[in-house]
């Protein structure tokens, strides 16, 4: 089992205030927007959607790493959700009647939010007490 460090605290609070700054900006230019209803609850929905798949697979690969079962199935749809959510985001913006910049903004607080998404996720299992894997029956 490999050892891990515990992060510093300014790594921690770097983290959390990356992630509530790209979550804060991404809802913010939701709500200020023009578009319709539904097309803010897609927006929104992806953003949700981006933020349990990369902590999934976050956890997913270091479960792997340290010798805790992760079924392939699972590990699977962890990468294809990531890449759908991403892939839902690129097409929505590309056919957004939104201005370039409109559309930098909203990838841009998307990639930081799930970028800050894994490093807080990565931190608190890194500041917890050590599991033990569970060893399979013979």
């Amino acid at each position: 089992m490999a050892i891990t460090q515990r992060p510093t605290s300014a790594f921690i609070g770097a983290s959390w205030l990356a992630l509530l700054v790209g979550v804060i900006t991404y809802l913010m230019g939701l709500w200020n927007a023009t578009m319709q209803l539904n097309e803010k609850g897609y927006y929104l929905t992806l953003l949700l959607y981006g933020l349990f798949a990369a902590v999934s697979l976050q956890k997913s690969v270091r479960d792997r790493l340290e010798g805790i079962r992760v079924t392939a199935l699972y590990f699977g749809l962890c990468w294809i959700s990531l890449l759908a959510a991403l892939a839902l985001l690129g097409v929505g913006l590309w056919n957004a009647t939104l201005a370039p910049s409109e559309k930098g903004f909203y990838a841009m607080s998307f990639a930081l939010s799930l970028f800050a998404a894994v490093a807080v996720q990565k931190n608190v299992r890194d500041s917890a007490d050590p599991v033990e894997p569970v060893q399979e029956k013979t």
